[in-house]
C-alpha cells in the first residue's frame, strides 16, 4: 500500500521512538522530527522521504551538522520498482558509510505500519575492500596495452585484456598460417595463447587437425574491426 504524502510517515515514526521511550515533536527547526530521550538526553533527529533520493541524503548530511545522530526514513513499498527502491542493502551500506541511520516504513491494509530499522546512527560500515575483485582490477589494468574504450559508453565491445590476447592470436594466425598453439605463444608472448585457441571464445579460430589452427574469416573480420587496436600495438613496439 502506497503512501501519497510522506507526513504518513510520521505517525508510525513518532510511535516508534515513544515505544521506545522517546519525547517526539514534529517539525522543530525544519527537521522532520525530533525525539530526545528524557533519562540518557539522545537526540535523534529523523528526516521523511516517500523514496530514497539525493534530496534525503543532502538533507541528512546537512543535519549532520548540528546533531551526531540523523536518520532517514523512507517508504518500503513491495510494489514499487526502480533502482532505489530495490536496492536497500547498498542504500544502508551507504548510510552507514556517512554515519547515517536508515529507516523504512511499510505500510498496509489490514495491520499497522512496520518499522524496520536498517542501521543505526554511527555503525560501523559491514563490507571492505574485496582483495579478489581489486587483484582482478589491477590485473585487468596491467594487462591492457592501452586506452581503447570511452568510459560511460553502453552498447559497445569493450577491449578488454582477454580480447587483446585473442586479437593477438588472431595476428599470429594470419601472419603465420596453420600453427601449433606453441607458436602462437612464441608470437604472442603469450604462453596460455593455447588456452585462448582452444576455448575459442569468440569463434575466431578453427582446430584443423591435432595441435594446428587456422583464422576463421569471424577473425579476420575482427582484425579488420579492431585495427585501431592493432595500430596501437604496432606504435608501442620498439623500432
Amino acid at each position: 500500500m502506497a503512501v501519497v504524502r510522506e507526513e504518513e510517515l510520521y505517525i508510525p515514526i513518532k510511535k516508534h521512538y515513544e515505544r521506545l521511550g522517546y519525547q517526539v515533536k514534529s517539525e522543530v527547526l525544519h527537521c522532520d522530527l525530533v525525539a530526545i530521550h528524557p533519562e540518557h538526553q539522545t537526540t535523534i533527529i529523523v528526516e521523511m522521504k516517500k523514496t530514497f533520493n539525493l534530496a534525503l541524503l543532502l538533507q541528512g548530511i546537512e543535519r549532520l551538522r548540528i546533531n551526531s545522530r540523523v536518520v532517514l526514513a523512507v517508504e518500503r513499498n513491495r510494489k514499487k520498482s526502480g533502482a532505489h527502491n530495490q536496492r536497500f542493502g547498498d542504500l544502508t551500506e551507504l548510510c552507514r558509510m556517512l554515519g547515517l541511520g536508515l529507516m523504512t516504513v511499510t505500510f498496509y491494509k489490514t495491520k499497522p505500519p512496520v518499522i524496520e530499522m536498517l542501521c543505526e546512527p554511527g555503525d560501523a560500515p559491514q563490507r571492505g575492500i574485496r582483495r579478489k575483485k581489486q587483484a582482478r582490477l589491477l590485473t585487468e589494468f596491467r594487462e591492457r596495452s592501452g586506452d581503447y574504450n570511452v568510459g560511460g559508453s553502453h552498447g559497445r565491445k569493450l577491449v578488454t585484456a582477454y580480447r587483446e590476447k585473442a586479437l593477438r592470436c588472431a595476428l599470429a594466425l594470419e601472419q603465420g598460417g596453420l600453427l601449433a598453439p606453441r607458436e602462437v605463444a612464441a608470437a604472442t608472448g603469450n604462453s596460455r595463447s593455447g588456452e585462448t585457441l582452444r576455448n575459442n571464445y569468440y569463434g575466431w579460430f578453427e582446430r584443423v587437425e591435432r595441435g594446428k589452427y587456422r583464422l576463421r574469416p569471424e577473425g579476420v573480420a575482427a582484425l579488420a574491426e579492431y585495427r585501431d587496436v592493432i595500430a596501437g600495438w604496432m606504435q608501442q613496439a620498439p623500432s
